[in-house]
C-alpha cells in the first residue's frame, strides 16, 4: 500500500518511527515532513499528505501532531479525504469499517507509540463495511460540494 505521511514538530519522531515500522512491513511511505523537531506550522505538511491521497498518488495518508487535531482538520479540508482521529483500536477499525476512512490522525502527546502501532495495523488491514454505511460515505462526498445552506433533513 503507498502511504503518505505527514506531521509537524511534535510527531517528527513519532512519524520516523512509523515510518521505519511501515517500511519494514511492506509498504511504500511517501514522507511529506517535516524534517526536524525544529518548530514549524502543520498545515505545511499535513495538506500535502492528504491531497496526495486525494490526488491518488497514494492509498493513504497517515498524519501526527502534538493532539493530532489541528491535523485532522487540515486533512479533511481536501476535498475526498475522510480523516479520522484515533485514540483506540476500536476507534481506529471502525474508522474503516463505517467510515472508509483513508486518512488517519494521531496524537504523538496523546497515544503511546506501541498502540499507534497497533492502531495503524488495524486500520490499513480492516476493509469498509459498505452496506447502510456506504449511504452515509456518499453524504459526506457530496459535502464536498456543499453550499452553505442547510442540509435537508428528512422528516420522520
Amino acid at each position: 500500500m503507498r502511504i503518505a505521511l505527514g506531521t509537524d514538530h511534535a510527531g517528527y519522531e513519532y512519524k520516523e518511527r512509523i515510518k521505519r515500522y511501515l517500511v519494514e512491513k511492506g509498504h511504500e511511505v511517501k514522507d511529506f515532513g517535516t524534517y526536524s523537531a525544529e518548530s514549524c506550522d502543520y498545515p505545511d505538511f499535513i495538506y500535502p499528505a492528504a491531497l496526495a491521497v486525494a490526488r491518488g498518488d497514494c492509498d493513504r495518508a497517515i498524519v501526527m501532531g502534538g493532539s493530532g487535531n489541528g491535523e485532522t482538520i487540515v486533512a479533511n479540508k481536501v476535498r475526498g479525504v475522510r480523516c479520522a482521529i484515533c485514540w483506540s483500536e476500536e476507534g481506529a477499525r471502525l474508522s474503516r469499517a463505517h467510515n472508509d476512512a483513508n486518512a488517519m490522525s494521531l496524537g504523538a502527546w496523546t497515544v503511546p507509540i506501541e498502540l499507534a502501532l497497533k492502531m495503524i495495523d488495524i486500520w490499513l488491514k480492516t476493509p469498509f463495511d459498505g452496506g447502510r454505511h456506504a449511504r452515509r460515505v456518499q453524504k459526506i462526498a457530496q459535502l464536498d460540494n456543499c453550499s452553505l445552506e442547510p442540509w435537508p433533513a428528512k422528516k420522520t
